[in-house]
C-alpha cells in the first residue's frame, strides 16, 4: 500500500506514530514505499542509495523480484502450518543449507537473536547431558553483540552499554574475554566452560574482523578441552564477507554456527546449524518455536539462497568490497578502514559518525553508525563499482559537512 492510497497525509501519519509507537530506534521521518536493487524511494518519490540493506539483509537487492514471487506463490497456498505438519519449503530449504555450508542438521528460527538462543541453550543441553550439571559455561567477547533476548543479551559483551542496563540480573555463566586475545579466551574458561561463541567479524561492535590465527587457535583449544566452537553468523553469513559463510573464509569450522538476515531476504527467518551428535541434545519439548520454519520465510530464503549462489554473489562482496575499501581512503578524518568483503567499518579521528549518518540520509545515502566515531556500511551483494564510486562522492560531502558542524 502506498502512503496516497492510506487514506491518510505523510503528517496524519507521522503523528500517528507519535501517538502510538513506543519506539527502540531513532528514525527518520521517512516512509519507504518502495524498493529496487540497490535503491530504496520514500513516499515522496526521493530515491536513496542503499548502503545499508535493512542492517545486512536484503543481499539479493531491494525488492528481488524472485524472492517476491516466492513468497507470492507460496502465500497462495499455505501460509502458515503447525509444528505438527512438514512443508515443502521447510523440508527443501533444510536439505540446502547444510548442503551448502557442509553442515549435518539445522534447528529453524525467527530471528538472529533467536538463533543464537537456541544454539546457546543447545550448547549448554549438551554439555550438562554428557559431562554434568556444572557444564553450562560459555566464554563470548568483549564488545560482542548477539541480540536482545535474554540468553543472547547475557552473551553480548558490552555491560556498560544501553542493551544491558536496567535488565539486571542477567543470565549467569556467561564470561567476556578479549577478541582477538587467544590467551585471554583461554584464561577464562574452566573445567565448567562448554563453548566459546564468537562473530568472525564483529560487527554492532565495530567492524572488527578476526585474526586468522585466533579463529584457529581457538579451534585447537575447543578440540583440546572438548569444547564447542560456536560462530555467530547472523550478520557474516550468506556471502556478506566474500565466502558463502565467513568461517569458509578463515578455513575454520566451527560446531555450530547461528545465521539471519540475508538468509530470508527480508522475510523473517533465522536458524542454528550442528552436527547430528549435538542436535540430539534438543529431544522432544526442550526447544519449538511456533512460527519457526514457517512455510512464506522458508520460500522466501530457498529464493533468496539461490540468487546468492546462482549469481555468486560472495565473489562479487569480495571483488567490489576490496574495491569499495581502497576508494574509501579518500574520505576526510579517516583513522582506519577494516572489514571483509561487503560488511565495512570505516573509523574517524573525531567522534562525527553519527552526524556523518545523518548527513548521508539527506544526501540520499543509507549507511549507519555503530559508536561515536565509527560508520557501518553494509550494501546489498549486487553492488557495482559505480554504485561504490558514487557512495563515496555523496560521503566526502557527507563527512565535510559533519566537519562543518563541528
Amino acid at each position: 500500500m502506498k502512503v496516497s492510497e492510506s487514506g491518510y497525509t505523510r503528517e496524519e501519519l507521522l503523528e500517528i506514530v507519535d501517538t502510538y509507537l513506543a519506539e527502540q530506534s531513532r528514525r527518520w521521518e521517512f516512509i519507504e514505499e518502495k524498493g529496487d536493487g540497490m535503491y530504496v524511494y520514500a513516499e515522496n518519490g526521493d530515491r536513496y542509495l542503499d548502503f545499508f540493506a535493512g542492517i545486512a539483509v536484503s543481499s539479493a537487492g531491494n525488492a528481488n523480484k524472485k524472492v517476491a514471487k516466492a513468497i507470492a506463490d507460496q502465500a497462495a497456498n499455505v501460509i502458515h502450518a503447525s509444528n505438527y505438519a512438514y512443508t515443502l519449503p521447510m523440508i527443501l530449504l533444510a536439505k540446502k543449507v547444510c548442503d551448502t555450508i557442509g553442515m549435518e542438521k539445522i534447528v529453524f528460527q525467527n530471528s538472529g537473536t533467536e538463533a543464537n538462543e537456541a544454539m546457546i541453550k543447545m550448547a549448554r543441553k549438551y554439555g550438562v547431558d554428557n559431562y554434568g550439571p556444572d557444564r553450562y559455561k560459555i566464554v563470548t567477547a568483549k564488545n560482542s553483540f548477539h541480540g536482545r533476548t535474554y540468553g543472547a543479551l547475557s552473551a553480548t559483551g558490552q555491560p556498560d552499554s544501553a542493551c544491558h542496563k536496567g535488565f539486571a540480573p542477567l543470565l549467569p555463566g556467561f564470561t567476556y574475554a578479549e577478541y582477538n586475545n587467544l590467551e585471554d579466551f583461554k584464561s577464562k574458561c574452566d573445567e565448567n566452560t562448554i563453548g566459546i561463541m564468537v562473530e568472525p567479524v564483529q560487527g554492532e561492535g565495530g567492524v572488527y574482523p578476526a585474526d586468522p590465527e585466533f579463529l584457529k587457535g581457538l579451534r585447537e583449544f575447543c578440540d583440546e578441552k572438548n569444547m564447542l566452537l560456536m560462530f555467530d553468523e547472523v550478520q557474516t553469513g550468506w556471502g556478506r564477507t566474500g565466502d558463502i559463510m565467513a568461517y569458509m573464509t578463515y578455513g575454520v569450522k566451527p560446531d555450530m554456527v547461528s545465521m539471519a538476515k540475508a538468509i530470508g531476504g527480508g522475510m523473517p527467518i533465522g536458524a542454528m546449524c550442528t552436527s547430528t551428535k549435538i542436535a540430539a541434545a534438543f529431544t522432544p519439548g526442550a526447544h519449538g518455536s511456533t512460527y519457526a520454519a514457517n512455510p512464506v520465510c522458508c520460500a522466501a530464503a530457498l529464493a533468496e539462497i539461490d540468487e546468492i549462489l546462482d549469481n555468486k554473489l560472495y565473489e562479487n562482496a569480495k571483488e567490489v568490497g576490496a574495491y569499495f575499501m581502497e576508494e574509501l581512503k579518500a574520505l576526510p578524518c579517516v583513522k582506519e578502514i577494516r572489514g571483509r568483503g561487503l560488511l565495512i567499518g570505516v573509523e574517524f579521528n573525531k567522534p562525527i559518525a553519527f552526524e556523518v549518518k545523518h548527513r548521508a540520509f539527506e544526501n540520499k545515502l543509507l549507511i549507519t553508525a555503530v559508536r561515536d566515531s565509527i560508520i557501518r556500511i553494509a550494501p546489498p551483494l549486487i553492488v557495482k563499482k559505480e554504485h561504490c564510486d558514487e557512495a563515496v562522492k555523496l560521503l566526502i560531502k557527507s563527512v565535510t559537512e559533519a566537519l562543518q558542524e563541528q
